[in-house]
């Protein structure tokens, strides 16, 4: 889109602590509300102590910050986390390192196909997929076009309401050799 700036580039670091579901998860969960350690170790049953390696990581790297220590229910302190959304504002894209970009890419899927897995089977869903023909720039024109959409939908956000989990992923298919 015209005047859109572009994103920052992730750097190595940033892509290694979104790199596994369970980051993914936890950008997810600390979105809302914030959680503790062990609100989100037992929501997501994993070991706390795995937990609070993932939660330091991801402080470490900006895309979660520690809230004031607080009094929980009985009485100790607990120190909860909120995540601050930099995800949505850099470039998860290809860089010099595709291998890492792809684990990227396939722990935002588990982390999705994990939400969906928990998911009340009696809620609605949408769900598409297709495969399109299309040159580079309608690729381009394609995914900003989506990228605008969902900035427009974020924009009118109600806190009352659900939230809903949405994924895009246009990613270029490569037939064998010898298949139209």
């Amino acid at each position: 889109m015209a005047g859109q700036i572009e994103p920052p580039a992730a750097t190595p670091e940033e892509l290694r602590a979104l790199s596994h579901p369970l980051s993914w998860r936890i950008l997810r969960l600390c979105l809302d509300r914030a959680w503790t350690n062990q609100q989100l170790a037992e929501r997501l049953d994993v070991a706390p102590a795995t937990l609070l390696r993932r939660l330091r990581i991801l402080t470490s790297t900006g895309f979660v910050v520690a809230e004031e220590p607080r009094r929980g229910p009985k009485g100790a302190w607990e120190h909860p986390y909120r995540a601050t959304k930099k995800t949505w504002r850099l470039n998860l894209e290809p860089g010099s390192d595709r291998h890492l970009t792809a684990k990227v890419d396939l722990a935002i899927l588990d982390a999705h196909r994990a939400e969906i897995s928990e998911n009340d089977p009696s809620v609605p869903q949408h769900t598409r997929r297709a495969v399109l023909r299309l040159d580079a720039r309608d690729q381009a024109e394609l995914n900003s076009r989506v990228d605008a959409l969902l900035e427009e939908f974020a924009g009118r956000e109600k806190s009352d309401q659900a939230p809903i989990a949405i994924l895009w992923n246009a990613v270029e298919r490569h037939e064998p050799p010898g298949r139209p």
